[in-house]
């Protein structure tokens, strides 16, 4: 009877839920341990079903009590414990010991979030005396069924595809050091890791456009997904027609494989054209309108770029005419104009064809086609051009949700320019794709206005750099974050003191991240999961990571990386056109960070510092860091900015630029001694001036330093 019941139960689910299994397990099953995320109380009918053994499934004393779960669990064999009880977990040894293989959830709850939960030690304290081999296995879809425990309003449908990913065995790593509750505790660590390797692992291989396409699917095309300055709610359906429409039009003045500058503000025109470019097989050539004229031809000019689309209202309101004026072998067209050319048979296609079938008229190209064109900001040379595919964006997207959870409740607020990688893929891309609602801002700097417009339109995420961050606490009331719950700085090092202004203003703990242009942007990050203070995270996963020894530097190495997330490669002035892939001294497919970083036993990376911003003073290296630290603890209201000089008796001078016209050298070595920092370390001159030099993107402009210390 059991065995006709599972038969038919296994034909139904297959034909309304169209289950398909991908991988497979290994030969000998015995002992092995399967861990799975936990969707909805379909998930151990699923696993029941269409997995090719016959396991023990490990449930959780709170869902045995349910009774549609009870039902599922009659055609399976069972163990009913409480994951949290070291005794309880004892008996899933034992299991594991007699050969039987078992499924356990590490999560212990179905989610509620659609993505992973806290997980247990329990289960990893399993696989770490069991020394079972473990076997990951992704459900996707299921969340999306009215058998999840997802709020009433998220969307749901009758049957949706339902995906089981079968990943090859691994083992938990865990140190046979330290005491037990160390050991019990590193191991949940492992398993939580484990855990997102394997969300990140799953994810579906597809162009901008098709992932686009796909969060329309998922979460209805009605659904608003982002606003702009004119306050109007556009939905999936608006992006999609708007990226169809500007997509084709724009291809009808580019080639195949062109990169089309775009010199927008973050509207959502920009958005809907970086979508449809990428459909439409061109390149989005991110262009910064604050790099000047000839920032703006050298970066035309690296990535062989001959056409910019802009908007004459964006260059009149922005008094941005000299930018355009005397750019050489560059056309030049306007968003208004475009609009103009859109004749009977485009609008036909777009109505009949193209947004009904979008996948049927623009068929998916290849993940690894180049996507975006952005430029480095530049900060200690000429900006390059740095050339990233679909699938390096899409991964980077994916990266960020293994680790951080976004709702459908949450919304962003986008100020963070496109032109710069953190504010397209985080502040743009990933909450687009993730049915997450974005209020798209024109500019960073305006401080007053954007701690107002998180009050006024309930935002709940705000992505910044330490400088944009320290400016908005500065001129906010206390009350107008209120509803936020992730604040992500990156681009450049988190001040101490903004860290601390925001939480005892705001009570809000900011996430520390890390990254480069080069990576998509994102390296590392902490996460209310995994967060320790003066660190940026752990790295995210899919990353490998190698520590060079730096001559010099007694900790830590220089930091290079490789994963899915990295550019394709280098587009430089001097060589226009010629793409120059990945690779460092550990060979190609490798990027150097630049970063001296060190990483503590638990996977914390902290920075260091920059080996181009270390000096050599006196055969010494001296960090310069670690000069701009010394200079906030003894002036903390001021910024501060440290560069070198050349100097024939001691190699290289450091200078300190101050906005703190009082400070002194002896306020700096008193400091110094309280801090425990060499005489070696001190400035040699420090000049006051009025404000630092920032690039758009608000890091310092260092180049500019170094003009100012070369001038000094």
């Amino acid at each position: 009877m059991t065995a006709l019941l599972k038969v038919v139960l296994r034909f139904l689910t297959r034909l309304l839920f169209r289950v398909q299994v991908r991988g497979q397990l290994p030969a000998d099953t015995r002992g092995l341990l399967l861990v799975a995320n936990h969707e909805s109380f379909l998930d151990g009918l699923l696993l029941g079903l269409f997995l090719p053994i016959n396991p023990v499934f490990v449930v959780h004393t709170g869902v045995i009590r349910h009774p549609f779960f009870r039902l599922c669990l009659s055609v399976v064999d069972y163990l009913v414990v409480d994951t949290t009880s070291p005794m309880a977990m004892k008996k899933v040894i034992r299991l594991l010991e007699s050969g039987r293989p078992v499924v356990i959830f590490p999560e212990g709850r179905i989610t509620t979030t659609g993505s992973l939960m806290k997980t247990y030690d329990g289960p990893a304290f399993v696989a770490a005396k069991s020394g079972a081999r473990l076997v990951p296995v992704r459900i996707d879809g299921a969340a999306r069924t009215y058998f999840s425990r997802l709020a009433a309003h998220i969307p749901r449908k009758l049957f949706p595809r339902i995906t089981l990913s079968i990943l090859p065995p691994t083992a938990l790593p865990v140190a046979d050091e330290g005491s037990a509750s160390q050991r019990r505790r590193q191991a949940g660590e492992a398993m939580r890791r484990l855990m997102q390797e394997m969300i990140f692992a799953t994810r579906p291989q597809q162009t901008l456009f098709g992932a686009l396409v796909d969060a329309a699917k998922i979460h209805g095309r009605s659904r608003p997904v982002i606003e702009d300055v004119k306050q109007i709610e556009y939905t999936y359906q608006d992006l999609l027609k708007m990226a169809l429409a500007l997509g084709r039009l724009v291809a009808k003045e580019s080639r195949p494989g062109e990169a089309v500058g775009l010199l927008l503000p973050n509207v959502t025109p920009t958005l809907g054209l970086i979508f449809g470019l990428g459909a439409q097989g061109r390149i989005a050539a991110m262009l910064n309108y604050t790099a000047g004229r000839d920032g703006i031809q050298a970066a035309c000019t690296a990535g062989q770029v001959g056409l910019i689309v802009t908007s004459r209202a964006f260059i009149l309101q922005g008094k941005l005419e000299p930018l355009l004026e005397g750019l050489d072998g560059i056309r030049v067209i306007y968003l208004e104009d475009l609009r103009a050319r859109m004749g009977v048979l485009d609008k036909l296609w777009l109505m009949l064809w193209a947004l009904p079938f979008p996948s049927l008229a623009l068929p998916c190209g290849h993940p690894e086609k180049p996507a975006v064109l952005l430029f480095t900001s530049g900060t200690e040379g000429k900006p390059k051009g740095v050339l990233l595919s679909h699938q390096a964006i899409l991964s980077n997207v994916a990266q960020i949700r293994a680790v951080i959870e976004f709702s459908v409740d949450d919304k962003f607020l986008a100020a963070l320019p496109l032109f710069h990688c953190f504010g397209l893929t985080a502040g743009a891309i990933l909450p687009v794709l993730s049915g997450t609602h974005t209020f798209l801002y024109p500019s960073p700097l305006h401080y007053r206005v954007i701690p107002e417009l998180a009050y006024d339109r309930n935002c709940t995420v705000l992505f910044g750099t330490s400088t944009f961050l320290a400016n908005y606490a500065k001129h906010a009331h206390p009350y107008d974050f209120y509803r936020i719950r992730y604040v992500v700085a990156g681009a450049e090092k988190l001040a101490e003191s903004v860290r601390h202004l925001w939480f005892e203003k705001f009570g809000i703990r900011i996430l520390e991240g890390y990254g480069a242009t080069e990576t998509a942007p994102v390296l590392a990050v902490n996460t209310p999961m995994a967060y320790r203070s003066g660190t940026v995270g752990q790295l995210l996963p899919g990353i490998e990571h190698t520590l060079v020894p730096v001559p010099g530097i007694e900790r830590g190495g220089m930091l290079h990386v490789r994963g899915p997330n990295l550019m394709s490669g280098y587009l430089r002035y001097e060589t226009p056109g010629e793409l120059q892939p990945p690779r460092s001294t550990l060979g190609e497919g490798w990027y150097e960070t630049g970063d001296v970083v060190e990483i503590d036993p638990e996977g914390f990376v902290r920075i260091l510092g920059r080996v181009k911003r270390f000096a050599k003073v006196a055969g010494e290296m001296v960090s310069l860091e670690t000069v701009e630290k010394l200079a906030v603890q003894a002036a903390p209201d001021a910024s501060h900015a440290a560069s070198t000089q050349p100097d024939v008796a001691r190699g290289e001078t450091i200078l300190l630029f101050t906005t703190d016209p009082a400070l002194t050298r002896e306020r700096l070595q008193q400091v110094a001694r309280e801090m425990g920092i060499p005489e070696i370390a001190l400035p040699r001159r420090i000049i006051p001036v009025d404000s630092l030099p920032l690039l758009g993107t608000g890091k310092l402009d260092y180049v500019t330093l170094k003009h100012w210390a070369e001038a000094a």
